[in-house]
This record gives C-alpha cells, sequence and structure tokens, in this order.
C-alpha cells in the first residue's frame, strides 16, 4: 500500500490546494513560478478541456488538460506538450478551478478561459507541424554547417 504524499492529505482534509505551479508543460496559460493554481477535489466524471491534477505511477504529479474521454480514462495532454497520456480515474486527484496571475484571477467557467482551451485543442495541429518544422530546420542547419 503506498504512503499518501502532503498533497493528497491536504486534498482529502481540505478539499483545496492552491500551490505555484513548476515545469513548462502547460505554458502558455500557466508559467513556472509564477502562477498560483487552485486545485479542488472532484469525484464523478470529467470533461473534456478539465485540467486535472493526477498522480502518475512514477509518483509525479500533473497538471494536464483532458483532450478526450474513453470509457476506462481520460486522454491526457499538455498545452506545451505533443504526446497524449491516458490516465484511469483512479489516478485523479483533483480538478484546476481557477488561477492567479500578475494578481489577477481567472476562472475555467469563465468564457474567455473555454474559449482558449477550445482554441489551444483546435491549433494543435498548426502547432505539431511547427514544432516538427523547427527540429527539422535545425538538424538541416546543423548538417550543413558541420560539412563546412
Amino acid at each position: 500500500m503506498s504512503q499518501k504524499s502532503h498533497i493528497e492529505q491536504m486534498l482529502e482534509r481540505d478539499g483545496v490546494i492552491v500551490y505555484k505551479t513548476r515545469g513548462v508543460s502547460m505554458r502558455p496559460m500557466l508559467k513556472q513560478n509564477r502562477d498560483l493554481v487552485t486545485v479542488r477535489k472532484f469525484e464523478g466524471r470529467l470533461k473534456k478541456y478539465d485540467v486535472p491534477l493526477y498522480r502518475r505511477k512514477t509518483g509525479g504529479y500533473v497538471l494536464h488538460r483532458i483532450i478526450g474521454l474513453k470509457d476506462d480514462c481520460y486522454i491526457i495532454r499538455g498545452d506545451n506538450t505533443f504526446k497524449k497520456e491516458y490516465v484511469p480515474d483512479s489516478e485523479v486527484l483533483g480538478v484546476l478551478t481557477e488561477f492567479k496571475r500578475k494578481g489577477r484571477d481567472h476562472s475555467v467557467d469563465s468564457a474567455g478561459y473555454k474559449l482558449y482551451a477550445r482554441f489551444w485543442n483546435l491549433i494543435y495541429p498548426l502547432r505539431w507541424v511547427m514544432r516538427k518544422s523547427k527540429v527539422l530546420g535545425s538538424k538541416v542547419k546543423r548538417f550543413i554547417f558541420r560539412r563546412k
């Protein structure tokens, strides 16, 4: 039986945790060491575009966006990543309800936030092509300059 972390204990006890983000996987929405996120305990089924907090089997905690639903799991990807993860309901601990940037609160229920979440997911194919083009360009550049 695994021991519950401080995060899980706080969520169970208080039903909410507030913390500063770490990592770059949710950029541009969340910036590392700048933004405060509020995650509330959640039971039941989340929906597309929700941002759950989940614990990976390796023990790490992650906030990524739901991009699809299956009967037994969520299809999840960070806003700044390109790899899908399949996360079972049992690994979800809570859901992002708001975040604070530069002293201003942003609710996931606001129209602006909902528009952002849908737009960012909609342009994923374009972002993927741009990323692959940049990587290919770097490889070509290294190849050309290595030959001189």
